[in-house]
């Protein structure tokens, strides 16, 4: 199976220190109770056996249909929607005890719309659980995200349609700031062969292929030179703490 780099993998070793990150968030969420659960944008399911068992039920939307046959041969008793998004039309007002949208926000063209959608298919009193990248954090422009957040931002997105928000940060450690700033380094090398700053102006359907593929290329050749930290970046390197500057991603609990 060939991964695109946006969609981080449990099967490339390459991809650790960003799967750990966003694996981070699944492990955090599974802390609550959540009763009646709906994922939005559950990619291979990998998070669904850290918090499954805090449902009473569970069903997933994502657009990719072998992802969702997938999980369902994995799962069978999960309720399995394919569809793009938003809206969420084919869902009733005030259905879900919770709802849990990881690293999906930022691809969607529609935000607002998305957030009201939320709002609307959450049972009074439930809540929703956010994450998207810090865009403070990002070393270059991502062809696949149509708007990033920062602080700021994300808040105003969120307190627009909800009024009990609360923002946290998803940061890391000493061992995982090294990682970003090698690859930080080795991505403004990559950058000086791009003289006309293309990367800036391309229309992100001409940018995603040579994105993709100095994107992986680059995560192998960090693999390769840092083996030992690449592969032993864990869930226990990042925490949940108060948004800083060190915040990778927001991870954000909206109330109804």
């Amino acid at each position: 199976m060939i991964f695109s780099t946006e969609i981080t993998s449990s099967q490339i070793p390459s991809d650790n220190p960003l799967f750990k990150r966003t694996l981070k968030a699944y492990s955090i969420l599974a802390e609550n109770h959540l009763g009646k659960t709906l994922e939005i944008g559950s990619g291979e399911g990998y998070g669904i056996p850290i918090y499954k068992q805090k449902t009473s039920s569970l069903s997933v939307i994502d657009k990719s249909k072998p992802n969702l046959a997938d999980i369902s041969k994995k799962f069978p008793d999960i309720s399995i929607y394919n569809s793009k998004i938003p809206p969420l039309a084919f869902i009733e007002d005030n259905s879900f005890d919770s709802i849990v949208t990881f690293q999906v926000i930022e691809h969607l063209k529609n935000q607002d719309l998305f957030i009201k959608e939320v709002f609307r298919i959450l049972k009074p009193n439930g809540t929703a659980y956010l994450t998207t990248p810090n865009k403070v954090k990002t070393i270059v422009r991502n062809p696949w995200h149509y708007k990033e957040f920062d602080y700021a931002e994300m808040a105003a997105l969120c307190k627009a349609q909800f009024n009990n928000v609360k923002i946290y940060g998803i940061k890391g450690n000493a061992k995982t700031d090294l990682y970003y700033k090698k690859n930080k380094a080795s991505v403004e090398k990559i950058l000086k062969y791009d003289v006309l700053k293309l990367h800036n102006k391309l229309p992100p359907q001409l940018l995603r292929l040579p994105y993709e593929i100095s994107n992986r290329l680059n995560r192998k050749k960090l693999q390769k030179s840092n083996t030992k930290l690449v592969e032993e970046i864990s869930l226990e390197d990042y925490n949940l703490s108060e948004c800083s500057e060190h915040t990778l991603d927001f991870y954000c609990i909206l109330r109804k």
